[in-house]
């Protein structure tokens, strides 16, 4: 068991050795753009990418936590809000490609480029907080429970996607101005119809992050049968 865990512990590091390079390679797309252009207008992506991260921290804290406390304790409860709170910023960063349309042509398959990187690190950094948590739900609940679970999880990330790029709301607003998101919240569920964005927005980015993420859970199950 000793060499089994080791073994995996040097799994771990070596998978999060590479993810720290490959955000390195995105920051360092950033750095080079401003150093070919003298731009940094795009130096958002980075505070974005900042933002991704959180959820991850959370969930990892979350999981040192469950180790000798029960899941339905404030300090489990406190983390489990705040992975919720910050996860759909680790898939908003598939929503700057609308950035895009604005790029230079003579720049456009380099900044393409740039925000796939930060894209593929945010879903890397947000796809694994969810396997963690799908993982502690399935030793507490049963299987169907915990898959529907994270389904609405991500459901509602998508949604908080929408909200973020279309009505310009973040993290920080559910606590400085809930009375303004639960207005536009409750506004889209009472008229949909008068909202269709909404719904094309939100269906759009849960079929994109539900896709990957069950390829992600079927690959890593295959992985382990090895």
């Amino acid at each position: 068991m000793t060499i089994l865990n080791s073994s995996l512990n040097r799994r771990a590091i070596d998978i999060f050795v590479a993810l720290l390079i490959s955000n390195f390679v995105s920051v360092g797309f950033i750095l080079m753009r401003v150093f070919a252009t003298g731009e940094n207008e795009y130096f958002y992506l980075l505070w974005n990418l900042f933002l991704a991260w959180l959820p991850l921290i959370f969930t990892l804290e979350l999981k040192l936590y469950l180790l000798k406390k029960f899941w339905l304790n404030w300090p489990g409860i406190l983390l489990t809000l705040l992975w919720l709170g910050f996860l759909p910023n680790s898939f908003y960063l598939a929503a700057d490609l609308v950035h895009l349309q604005d790029m230079s042509k003579d720049n456009v398959l380099y900044d393409a480029t740039m925000l796939a990187s930060f894209m593929f690190n945010g879903f890397v950094v947000g796809l694994a907080s969810v396997y963690f948590v799908h993982k502690e739900l399935l030793k507490r609940l049963r299987t169907t429970t915990a898959h529907i679970l994270i389904a609405l999880t991500l459901l509602s990330s998508s949604f908080a996607i929408y909200l973020g790029r279309s009505l310009r709301w973040n993290t920080w607003d559910v606590i400085v101005n809930p009375a303004g998101i639960l207005f536009d919240v409750s506004d889209r569920f009472i008229n949909p119809g008068a909202h269709p964005q909404a719904f094309v927005t939100t269906t759009t980015f849960f079929v994109l992050i539900g896709s990957v993420y069950l390829f992600v859970w079927q690959f890593i199950r295959a992985l382990r049968k090895d």
